[in-house]
Parts: C-alpha cells; structure tokens; sequence
C-alpha cells in the first residue's frame, strides 16, 4: 500500500508570530521554520503503518518554496521513503493545494492519503476535505485511534460527547490530531539517510493551478478588554449588568 502524506513548512511554534511592517505578510526572514506540528503526526502514523507491515511506500509532498526541501527532509529522516516538491513562490490557498494533492495521489496510485488535522499558518481544518471532495474519497477527521484490517481502515474519532468509531473501504483521507501518536524525533543516522533519498521537483504549472483566493494582507488582531468591575453583591442584578454590558459595549451578543 502507497501513503501520500501533505507536510508544510510554517513559522515554529515556539516563535513569536511578527506580521512585516507593510502587512504584506508574516516575518519569515530569520525566523525559524519547521515543520506544521500536526504534520508530524501524519507523518508519524504513516511510518508506524509501515513499520506494522501494512504500507510499502511513503511519499511526503510540499508546496512552496525553495526551502520547503528541509521540511521534506525531516519527514524522510523520520521515516518517509520518498518526496515530492511542487516549487512555487505564490501563496496557494486550501482548495488550489487539495488539487495538487489529489492530481499526485492518482499519479502515485496512492490508496491512503494523512492530512494534518490543523494548518498553523492559517488556522484551516479544509485541506483534508477539500482532497477528499476532489477525489471522491471518504474522509475521517480528528482520529485519535488507527489501524488497517483487511483492507478496512478501522479507527476512532473525537466527537462532541466523546469517541466515534468508524470503518470504512480505502482509498480515504485521515486528518490527524494530537492524541493519536508522539511524533518521533529523528536520530542522526536517519537524517544522514534522509539525504540520499529522492526529492523529486515538480513546478507548480505542470498543475494548471492558479491560487483561487487573493490575499491582500495581513495584520495582527488586537482586542481591548473593557476591564469593568461590577459593583454589586446581588447575583441577579451583576447578571443582569453583565448582559447589558456585553450587548450594548463589547456588542459580542444581539
């Protein structure tokens, strides 16, 4: 069985987002990237796939710039076998990357595609839906619990008053979370390896893809706090001018 695995280059989480002084996007220069956190646990769950002995080939693709080649290589050292990496300088949105997606997960012959459940950088659950709508291929979210079983991917999800479980046919499309594993972190004989191994360059125009969504720029969300002490000792009466204050000052109920 081939697995694809979609892994992206963001701002790492232990940095202090910075927006460029002309909002014309996020800081990036000397800053430090990584790989999107859930990424890793797509990653993760892909190589433990394998180590069962149920998937031969895993194949980690990227969309982006240059440097997008040393977030392909932390996922081969962590045990990817293969890489794609679709060069382009343009800022793609959700459903413009889903279609490369979906475009090398039928030239691969892939039959389980491992989607991080959460885009850092944006904040979008849409990348594993959006793949999973262009192929017509079922999807499974927020998994916390996975296996294959003659040919059945068999698992657990959260849902609102708990655990979901589910089965369902490949091919699909899983989005992963925390909970489900602990990304492992690569030794250096590993990332040795990761060196020798195929990363393969594709431009984005091989595609026919043009990003759908414009941005025009970004900035940071500053929110005030009214800081209004209530004085009064009457629940109903500090209930009542809570609700006052949340509708007519912070207007954040009709």
């Amino acid at each position: 069985m081939k697995l694809l695995v979609a892994v992206k280059r963001v701002v790492d989480y232990n940095v202090k987002v910075r927006v460029k002084s002309d909002h014309s996007g996020v800081e990036t220069a000397g800053v430090k990237m990584s790989m999107n956190p859930f990424d890793e646990i797509a990653v993760e769950e892909a190589v433990r796939l394998k180590e069962k002995g149920v998937a031969t080939d895993i194949v980690a693709v990227s969309l982006g710039v240059s440097q997008c080649q040393e977030t392909l290589r932390t996922a081969l050292a962590m045990g990817a076998d293969r890489a794609i990496h679709v060069e382009t300088d343009e800022k793609l949105d959700v459903i413009s990357v889903s279609k490369v997606m979906a475009s090398i997960a039928l030239d691969e012959k892939a039959e389980l595609i491992f989607c991080g459940g959460q885009q850092a950088d944006w904040d979008s659950h849409a990348l594993g839906a959006a793949t999973a709508e262009g192929l017509q291929w079922p999807q499974v979210t927020w998994t916390n619990a996975l296996e294959i079983r003659e040919g059945q991917l068999i698992g657990k999800h959260d849902v609102d008053e708990g655990n979901e479980a589910f089965s369902l046919a490949l091919p699909a499309v899983v989005t992963t979370q925390q909970g489900l594993n602990e990304p492992r972190y690569p030794t250096l004989p590993n990332i040795m390896k990761a060196k020798k191994k195929e990363v393969r360059k594709l431009p984005l125009e091989q595609f026919g893809v043009k990003a759908r969504v414009k941005f025009q720029g970004e900035a940071v969300q500053v929110k005030e706090r009214l800081n209004r002490m209530l004085d009064t000792k009457d629940a109903s009466a500090a209930a009542s001018e809570l609700v006052k204050l949340l509708r007519n000052e912070a207007r954040v109920i009709a």
